[in-house]
């Protein structure tokens, strides 16, 4: 009799699980982990630090955990209205606000307890900042302004900065070229996610760029980021940060996402070219970082 209590018991578990995983938002995990990776691999100069390295990601994972389950909490009512999130657990009540709550608590204080313990405070001050900017700033304004989509692109350059820090202890010209490469890669990046999931963010009443300005018109903003990110990342290589491997790799990224771009202005579908220009964006800063560590100047 115990053991079949046992065994029924074991997929609730791994429900539960599941739901409290996915309140962190694995993916915005995974594409921040790149990031800091890239920003650690800028800051080593051949040098790299295996277990620094490694400990850094997992205190930044942490911190960035802890911002998603607090955000999933303050989205839990739009995400009821869009088809995409409404079985989130928040939303569906799966799991209590008040449990979600202490999660995300858990998680920030382990997350920055390890950064205090083997980083230093540079990276431990970078990752609280976007912390809040993300949770505070972010998902307060997305409800407000189309502008909230910048704001999340400055919470979302800062891991890359932070894992620099967590290597150099400095903030310095390296640092500052990471923080706004990321920042116009991002503001595409969103805008394409805008583009094709519009009805969800009308529904939820999101005043993203194409709702309120047009297609065209968050079109023609995506072509200018991507020239600004174009022109920001190879001066990493002007600044002799990084050398010929990462030159060609952002070149060749780069100016296929700028025609993709461009392509979008004769397009007969938008929300596949959307879905492309999407696509596209995660394989341009997945390239960047990993031409990084096999291009040091």
């Amino acid at each position: 009799m115990e053991n079949h209590t046992a065994r029924l018991s074991i997929p609730a578990f791994t429900f539960a699980t599941k739901n409290y995983c996915l309140l962190t938002k694995p993916g915005i995990i995974v594409g921040n982990a790149i990031t800091t990776a890239g920003g650690f691999a800028l800051a080593s100069k051949g040098g790299f630090n295996v277990l620094l390295f490694l400990v850094t990601l997992l205190g930044i994972c942490l911190v960035i955990a802890s911002g998603c389950v607090f955000n999933n909490y303050i989205d839990r009512f739009a995400d009821q209205k869009m088809h995409r999130t409404r079985h989130r657990a928040l939303a569906a009540g799966t799991i209590s606000t008040q449990r979600a709550l202490m999660f995300a608590i858990g998680l920030g204080l382990v997350g920055t307890l390890v950064l205090i313990t083997y980083a230093n405070l540079l990276t431990v001050s970078i990752a609280l900042f976007g912390f809040l900017v993300y949770v505070i700033l972010y998902s307060l304004s997305k409800y407000h302004s189309i502008h909230g989509t910048l704001v999340g692109s400055v919470a979302g350059a800062v891991p890359p900065v932070a894992g620099y820090c967590a290597m150099s202890n400095r903030l310095d010209m390296g640092a500052w070229i990471l923080f706004f490469i990321i920042v116009m890669w991002q503001m595409p990046h969103f805008y394409a996610i805008a583009m094709y999931r519009i009805e969800e963010y009308k529904k939820a009443g999101i005043p993203v760029l194409p709702l309120i300005k047009g297609i065209r018109a968050t079109k023609i903003q995506m072509v200018f980021y991507i020239v600004g990110f174009i022109a920001i990342a190879l001066a990493l290589v002007v600044c002799n940060y990084v050398g010929l491997i990462y030159l060609i790799t952002v070149s060749l990224l780069g100016l296929t996402w700028l025609a993709l771009g461009l392509k979008g202005f004769y397009c007969a579908h938008d929300k596949v070219w959307a879905r492309q220009m999407f696509v596209v964006s995660l394989v341009v800063v997945m390239g960047l970082c990993a031409a990084i560590p096999f291009s040091m100047a």
